[in-house]
């Protein structure tokens, strides 16, 4: 009693890769252009609560961190100075409202209310795009 074994029952000793290995390769494909198509998302607008008041005192900082306090432009030694000035025409003035650049320097605006809290101006605001003015203006 002999048994003859035929090539139709071998077993197959090795797995073919190349599937599995296109298959990565389209997806690693697919992956890449997601990756240079999506974009940043959008970050939401802020919108102003409350508006700037016209007795509060506003600080205009621009990108060459030129400071212009009310209607006055003033260094960062004059600064002190120019708040209690206009502090003189409301005593009890305690805000002050900054608009800087976003290309002006930080120290700048850190010094100038430094200068605010000298005078005994405490609050700070920081002005932003009024919704619905052209880009140029704020409030």
């Amino acid at each position: 009693m002999a048994v003859s074994v035929g090539q139709d029952d071998d077993v197959m000793s090795t797995i073919n890769i190349t599937p599995f290995t296109d298959v990565l390769l389209v997806l690693l494909i697919i992956f890449i252009i997601l990756a240079s198509v999506t974009k940043e998302p959008k970050l939401p607008d802020a919108y102003n609560k409350h508006k700037v008041l016209m007795s509060q005192i506003v600080v205009r900082i621009d990108d060459k961190s030129t400071i212009q306090i009310g209607s006055n432009t003033v260094t960062v030694a004059e600064a002190p100075a120019a708040f209690e000035q206009l502090k003189q025409y409301d005593p009890g003035q305690q805000s002050v409202i900054i608009k800087a650049d976003p290309k002006a320097n930080f120290g700048t605006i850190l010094q100038v209310m430094d200068a605010a809290k000298q005078a005994n101006l405490t609050y700070f605001g920081l002005a932003n795009h009024v919704h619905g003015t052209p880009e140029g203006q704020s409030s």
